[in-house]
């Protein structure tokens, strides 16, 4: 290798020492007595940045534990032989100069074994924040986006990464990682994780470690990390030197899509840095087929009981809507309606002849009314849990591709454990519409439709003078909201008014279903963005989420994530006052100080936009789809007129 002199842009004054970047290294430029000197940046002790230190009786001080050395040679004090590594300065006619090695190529390392494992398995984007315990495999990750491979998204909070990447997995079924330093990095992923956890959604979650010399003994953020991630992760495992790296990560992601969960890694900081020549991991015959079929005599019976119900009805949950055409197509063989969860919304759309729209506390009379009236309920990937309103005191056959699924909260008729898809098909071919003793529902459907939104008509039409009604936000919503957007949606008040009054063109809907954290809204939205980028994103948060990860408004605006956000600003956690009237309290502490969130926006670099009017409301919405890159809607809204 030869040496090459680099010019020297930046000088520091006589007596100083500062730290200056040449060909990508850090050097400690300092100038004492006259003389320039350029040491390592590294003091050979703790790697303390000497460019940080001070000039002190002709000497270059330590700033972290005060150590002196020589500013141009590097050389220590008598006796000791720790010394920088000092380079040649000259000053020239044209400048300051300094003489560096040529760079040696960068060894493959454990760290890129890990990464390009984690590629071949599918996972292409990373959600993060690059601190000093992951070092080594953050600079993996972007050699692997140099190449191409994968994108990475560094968030301003961990947990809006954890979030990012649930909701990606939500999404797609495919997983995404999260990427935190040791300690406080970690723990600040866990409630995005316990949310993919519980909705079934896979993410990979990495861990920087502290050197395993100091792992176990009080070392700065030394946390047992699989101790703190055993709770929420299918698997957390820690890669030592001598690990089969690869085969690590490639079990994590299987983990991670075979239990829909999370799987964990933990990267000790030392030997993310380990070369290695091993080969990367390869997905190939590791993947079993899941379109399973449940017992022919279970499909018999349940096609038995679908030909006698007069009024059956469908009950669609998130596990369905891979299926969607299936249940359309069952719903039409049977003239009978499909409800969904909140969580499956818009798996059918509303305008459907036979969608009733959202059953429960989120949900639509029509739903409701729909449900009542049955003979039989048809329930398909849906939890049956209390937030459903699923009546466990009707007749019910139930399609679930989890055992643990199955009769959970309540005993059914007839339980079929198989793919939602293939069960469906498979209840399709043994139904004979001359065989069906069902009445066509569709008239029924129309019907409560008409009275729904005759209400929702009136309710569009309230004004107290003190901001929008929900039902206003969510009809201009549903008139400006592209038909092949993802819509995420936060916790709260206006979620409950989203599942009630927007209607779906199709639109799926992600949340935080049954962990239900405020704060989803947002970083859910970049999650989304990055699985599916040539699809619009929505946003809709309350000013309660968006508060804590607005920050992450610079997130979009850095990678030119175009989020189109709604935030209804009633100015308090409403949902929990009206939880504490309910409750006979009285409503304390849950009035929030919020700033303009469209002059916030702006200060970030997206576009802001305000609307506290039925006027405004039409042109904002307007302006908000039309903006080029990330925006935000802050609409002021009445927090009584829900």
């Amino acid at each position: 290798m030869t040496d090459r002199w680099h010019k020297l842009e930046e000088l520091p004054d006589e007596g100083r020492v500062r730290t200056v970047v040449v060909d990508g290294r850090s050097l400690a430029v300092s100038r004492c007595a006259g003389r320039l000197g350029a040491l390592d940046n590294h003091c050979p002790h703790q790697g303390g940045p000497l460019g940080e230190g001070s000039i002190e009786n002709g000497l270059l001080r330590c700033p972290w534990h005060g150590y002196d050395y020589n500013p141009t040679t590097g050389t220590p004090p008598a006796g000791f032989s720790d010394a920088p590594v000092s380079f040649g300065v000259e000053e020239r006619a044209d400048g300051a100069w300094v003489c560096l090695p040529e760079r040696e190529p960068r060894a493959r390392t454990v760290s890129d074994v890990l990464v390009e494992t984690l590629v071949a398995w599918g996972v292409d984007t990373v959600f993060g924040m690059v601190g000093h315990s992951n070092l080594g495999f953050a600079e993996a990750l972007r050699r692997a986006e140099e190449r191409g491979e994968l994108r990475y998204i560094g968030i301003r909070h961990e947990g809006a990464a954890s979030f990012a990447a649930g909701a990606y997995g939500k999404l797609t079924g495919r997983p995404a990682a999260c990427l935190a330093i040791a300690g406080p990095g970690s723990t600040n992923l866990l409630t995005g994780l316990y949310d993919a956890r519980l909705d079934g959604a896979p993410v990979v979650a990495i861990s920087g470690q502290v050197p395993s010399s100091v792992l176990g003994r009080g070392a700065f953020q030394d946390l047992d990390l699989s101790a703190v991630f055993r709770d929420v992760a299918l698997s957390t495992v820690t890669v030592h030197a001598g690990s089969a790296h690869a085969e690590l990560a490639g079990t994590a992601v299987k983990h991670a899509i075979d239990g829909r969960g999370v799987a964990h890694l933990v990267l000790p900081d030392e030997v993310q840095d380990l070369p290695s020549d091993a080969p990367a991991g390869s997905p190939i015959g590791r993947a079993a087929d899941r379109a399973t079929a449940p017992p022919a005599d279970l499909l018999v019976a349940a096609a038995t009981t679908l030909r006698a119900a007069r009024r059956p009805v469908l009950v669609v949950g998130d596990g369905a809507r891979h299926a969607a055409a299936d249940v359309r197509a069952l719903a039409e063989r049977l003239n009978a309606p499909v409800l969904t969860t909140f969580r499956a919304k818009g798996l059918v759309p509303d305008a459907h002849p036979l969608g009733a729209g959202v059953l429960g506390r989120s949900g639509t009379p029509v739903a409701s009314w729909l449900m009542n009236e049955a003979d039989l309920l048809l329930v398909v990937g849906a939890s049956f849990a209390n937030h459903t309103g699923i009546a466990p005191y009707k007749p019910i056959i139930q399609i679930d591709d989890s055992p643990a699924a199955i009769g959970r909260f309540t005993g059914v008729q007839l339980g079929l454990l198989g793919d939602a898809s293939v069960t469906l098909r498979q209840l399709l071919d043994a139904l004979h519409p001359s065989e069906l003793a069902a009445t066509d529902q569709r008239p029924d459907v129309a019907a409560r439709w008409t009275l729904w939104r005759a209400e929702k008509a009136r309710r569009v039409a309230d004004d107290r003078g003190r901001g929008l009604s929900a039902a206003a936000v969510f009809a201009a919503l549903g008139r400006h909201c592209p038909v092949d957007a993802v819509i995420t949606v936060d916790v709260g008040n206006h979620a409950y008014a989203f599942g009630r009054y927007f209607e779906s063109s199709g639109q799926p809907v992600l949340m935080s279903g049954y962990l239900g954290s405020i704060g989803f809204g947002y970083p859910a939205a970049l999650g989304a963005a990055a699985a599916e980028p040539s699809r619009p994103v929505v946003a809709v948060t309350g000013d309660g989420g968006f508060g804590q990860y607005l920050a992450e408004v610079t997130t979009a605006v850095k990678y030119r994530i175009p989020v189109k956000h709604v935030l209804l600003d009633n100015g308090a956690l409403g949902k929990i006052s009206k939880e504490q009237l309910a409750a006979g309290l009285s409503v304390w502490q849950t009035s929030l100080v919020n700033p303009d969130f469209a002059d916030y926006a702006r200060s970030c670099g997206a576009v802001g936009i305000s609307a506290g009017d039925a006027a405004e409301l039409e042109t904002g919405m307007a302006a908000l789809f039309a903006a080029d890159g990330p925006a935000l809607l802050h609409l002021r809204t009445d927090g009584e007129l829900v």
